[in-house]
């Protein structure tokens, strides 16, 4: 959101050089700065012990692509507790862990959404109204169905990378203590 009027007292703001932030609309008779503002929301990859994905379609999103669970934050609401709460109402899932992932900036609705993994012990998905369909999709085939570059997409192909590296680090792992305990015998 970009203020033009003062949203405690409703006088025209003027622009005001506040410190190294540049230019911001101040307002002159209540003297304080008024910063744009943004919708702080999440989004989750829905992640199960069999290395699939949640993912939603919503019509009111998109007819073609899948989505992610997201939503907004609720005023007083923390961004873990938002997860499990659209997750559970938008899938019925219980969310078990979360993983922060990363910060994506969505401009074009002025939200800052934060991605999260959340893992899940598999179930029927039991799906809210504003969800059109959901299934669960093996990561190998998750990329495909959603929208190339968009944010679901973006943070669904770290999750899956993530857990690559973390798999291949195991394997390692269990290479290098069979080698020693081969040693031994």
């Amino acid at each position: 959101m970009r203020f033009i009027y003062c949203p405690h007292c409703g006088a025209k703001l003027t622009k005001k050089e506040i410190g190294d932030e540049g230019m911001i609309p101040f307002c002159e008779r209540c003297q304080v700065p008024l910063w744009d503002m943004f919708t702080a929301s999440i989004i989750a990859a829905v992640v199960n012990e069999n290395r699939e994905v949640a993912l939603l379609r919503q019509n009111y999103v998109s007819k073609t692509k899948f989505v992610c669970v997201a939503g907004i934050m609720k005023i007083g609401e923390s961004a873990e507790d938002a997860v499990r709460r659209e997750v559970k109402e938008e899938i019925g899932q219980q969310v078990e862990t979360l993983e922060f992932i990363k910060s994506y900036p969505y401009e074009k609705k002025e939200m800052l959404m934060l991605g999260y993994k959340a893992a899940v012990k598999k179930q029927k998905l039991a799906l809210s109204k504003e969800v059109d369909c959901a299934e669960w999709v093996k990561y190998e085939d998750a990329l495909s169905l959603l929208r190339e570059g968009s944010i679901a997409w973006q943070l669904v192909k770290s999750v899956i990378e993530r857990d690559a590296c973390k798999t291949t680090e195991i394997k390692a792992r269990n290479t290098v203590a069979k080698a020693k305990a081969d040693v031994v015998h």
